[in-house]
């Protein structure tokens, strides 16, 4: 049985469409098996899309699936966009669903940020939970460096995921943690890269 974060040849090749509306704008997409939440727009990435603030300047949506929370915050804020994913199943989907709604945007398979290039002043993550912790954390730790000076990640979890152990980490990773949102068992936190969490890319490059 395949996952969301594997690219399994086997699956079916069907084709489900969705549709989703927000901020007076009627978004579609196609999404299939193999891609995470395929049948509608994941509860909690809609929590995160209405829970973050006006943004500007560049975006990542790292994990993106078929690309559901980057296009639409992309296109309400009139963002420069990337979307990766480690599921070249999952990108090839959010590529046509960026071109079918408007959207430019650079999308990358890669695995956390090994393939992704530049810095970031938002980036946005809906943790693959069942690929573990490490993965989970190793896309926080990641995040810091590929950030600007002022940057912000957003990241949308659930209590029963380890909200409150995932908020710890972020605390430590960049020294701040704000909750945003906090509902029915899911957390919506934002940190923002200051001065004193500059961080660095791996490898030593600036």
């Amino acid at each position: 049985m395949g996952h969301y974060f594997t690219d399994d040849d086997s699956l079916k090749k069907e084709i489900n469409k969705l549709t989703y509306h927000f901020a007076g704008v009627d978004y579609s997409f196609m999404t299939g098996a193999g891609v995470f939440s395929k049948n509608r727009v994941d509860p909690a990435s809609e929590i995160l899309i209405k829970t973050v603030p006006a943004l500007s300047g560049s975006l990542l949506d790292m994990g993106c699936g078929y690309g559901c929370i980057g296009i639409v915050l992309a296109k309400t804020y009139a963002l420069r966009l990337t979307l990766a994913d480690v599921n070249p199943r999952a990108a090839r989907f959010a590529a046509l669903n960026s071109e079918a709604n408007g959207v430019v945007s650079d999308v990358v398979v890669s695995n956390r940020f090994d393939a992704v290039t530049g810095r970031f002043d938002t980036i946005v993550i809906n943790p693959p939970i069942h690929a573990g912790k490490a993965a989970t954390y190793g896309m926080y730790e990641d995040s810091l460096p590929r950030l600007g000076e002022g940057g912000r990640l957003f990241v949308v979890t659930l209590k029963k995921h380890g909200a409150e152990s995932t908020r710890d980490k972020l605390a430590d990773v960049f020294g701040n943690c704000a909750t945003l949102y906090r509902k029915k068992g899911c957390f919506v936190f934002c940190c923002e890269k200051t001065g004193g969490t500059s961080g660095r890319f791996p490898g030593g490059r600036d």
